[in-house]
């Protein structure tokens, strides 16, 4: 990033409560010349450096993932699902997730080493968190959370690895809780111990190490399929893991810091309030408690982090991403699919904005359905279908669109449904109304007896010769 010139050190003291989140809180939402990732050297009590805003910026994440834009994430894949695409539509549809496992392990399966970098300091006898700057981000807040984790879980059953990126709270040097909220892939391990009678699940929580592997662990992948999958194919190399010391895990060999340990579904506790990615505050719920059995990590480390709050802010540009890569699998289940736009004013799961090529009465309709029956785009609060040509990227554009092109008593639908569990408007936890808005051009068959009219534009012939005007006076932009 530095070599980049997307890095600033701030040699200034600056505590962990609340000034490192005012401070990144500005420069997420200052001018994009001024947004850089922070690097501050000098933490109040603690002797680690904070780095924090590294995927603040589409520059930034592009470089994270080793491509030159985000939309090449989106070509990429798209290549490579065409090249892997079985013949028939039905066997797509049945093998979507062996599809996406097999584009990506192609060679790429996490190896494991014997000496690793996480391991070159090693705490077993007495582990201690007290190291780590770990940041309370918001007044409000009920205490510290490490914000950027990779929390490492195996199914109980299946054994397969699950990567998520769940927010800790930090209740002493050796105590944390674990924020899996009820539709993520922890939680889904936590159900499967509790059928089979089984108290504890091992974890290991990995802080830093290599970009693609920390940004895999926000990924919503599909169910049994190893996120460091993903990873080792944008890396282009595989994932290095070393055995952990006290947990039948492996841990990132590339990362900075291990926490090793186990989840206590015996030992549930009040956790938050925290400020969230809604810019609101979660209130406080019951969530187990992670007790930590060893720690590792490099000689000099370096503490990752990151903020949440009113967007935008730093994990705009990690949904961005998701956006971007995940689009192809969009298109594999919904190919009439042209574009998708999950803009950071609707944190993600409240608003999907997609443009679709129409082919019949009812389409968007069923791309909507189609969308909240795909992973965890269940949770999605609003679609809008807009018409092909329309730019999702340009909300200025698809406003303009949805509310020219809607009636509301024709073209809304609304349907209860699972909603995020971070959802504070819906009545019940994590179950609420969401709104499907047909914003296309209506058909005869769809209701619409008069004749829909075209928008206005120039003829390309008149546009050509005006671009050439308007260089020549000095008007072009």
């Amino acid at each position: 990033m530095e070599s980049a010139h997307q890095l600033t050190r701030i040699h200034d003291e600056v505590s962990p409560e609340l000034e490192i989140t005012a401070i990144t809180d500005r420069v997420s939402k200052g001018s994009p010349m001024a947004n850089q990732a922070l690097l501050f050297e000098k933490v109040s009590g603690s002797e680690l450096p904070v780095l924090i805003n590294a995927f603040g910026s589409a520059e930034r994440m592009a470089l994270a993932l080793g491509v030159e834009s985000l939309e090449e994430l989106n070509q990429r894949l798209a290549r490579l699902i065409d090249v892997r695409l079985p013949k028939s539509l039905g066997s797509t549809l049945a093998r979507g997730g062996d599809l996406l496992g097999a584009a990506f392990s192609a060679g790429l399966r996490p190896k494991r080493v014997r000496r690793a970098p996480v391991q070159e300091v090693v705490e077993t006898v007495h582990p201690s968190l007290d190291f780590l700057p770990v940041l309370k981000c918001w007044p409000g807040d009920g205490g510290r959370f490490i914000t950027l984790p990779q929390v490492i879980t195996r199914d109980p059953a299946s054994g397969v690895r699950n990567v998520g990126m769940y927010r800790l709270q930090v209740i002493d040097g050796q105590t944390l809780l674990m924020h899996w909220q009820r539709h993520k892939g922890g939680a889904e391990h936590e159900r499967v111990a509790r059928s089979a009678a089984q108290t504890r699940i091992p974890a290991v929580i990995a802080l830093g190490g290599d970009p693609a592997s920390i940004w895999c662990a926000s990924a919503p992948m599909p169910p049994n399929l190893d996120e460091y999958l993903l990873a080792g194919y944008l890396r282009g190399a595989p994932v290095p893991f070393v055995r952990c010391l006290t947990q039948p895990l492996e841990a990132p060999a590339e990362a900075e810091v291990a926490i090793e340990g186990y989840v206590d579904l015996a030992d549930y506790r009040d956790e938050g309030p925290f400020g969230d990615h809604t810019g609101y505050y979660t209130p406080v719920e019951r969530f187990p408690a992670f007790h930590v059995t060893a720690v590792t990590h490099r000689r000099d480390p370096v503490y990752p982090a990151t903020v949440v709050g009113i967007p935008p802010m730093e994990d705009a540009w990690m949904g961005k991403a998701t956006e971007r890569l995940f689009l192809p699998l969009m298109r594999l289940f919904l190919p009439e699919i042209v574009d998708v736009s999950m803009p950071p004013e609707g944190v993600f799961h409240n608003l999907v904005i997609v443009s679709i090529r129409k082919r019949y009465p009812g389409h968007a309709a069923k791309v909507m359905h189609g969308l909240w029956g795909l992973g965890l785009l269940m949770l999605a609060k609003a679609i809008v279908v807009v018409d092909e040509w329309v730019d999702v990227q340009n909300l200025s554009t698809v406003a303009w669109q949805a509310l020219g092109n809607v009636d509301w008593q024709r073209d809304a639908m609304i349907v209860p449904g699972p909603v995020d569990q971070l959802d504070h408007a819906a009545s019940t936890s994590s179950y609420g109304g969401k709104i499907g808005v047909d914003a296309t051009a209506k058909w005869p068959e769809e209701g619409y007896r008069r004749t829909w009219p075209e928008p206005v534009k120039m003829p390309g012939e008149v546009n050509q010769r005006i671009d050439e005007l308007m260089k020549r006076i000095g008007l072009a932009t």
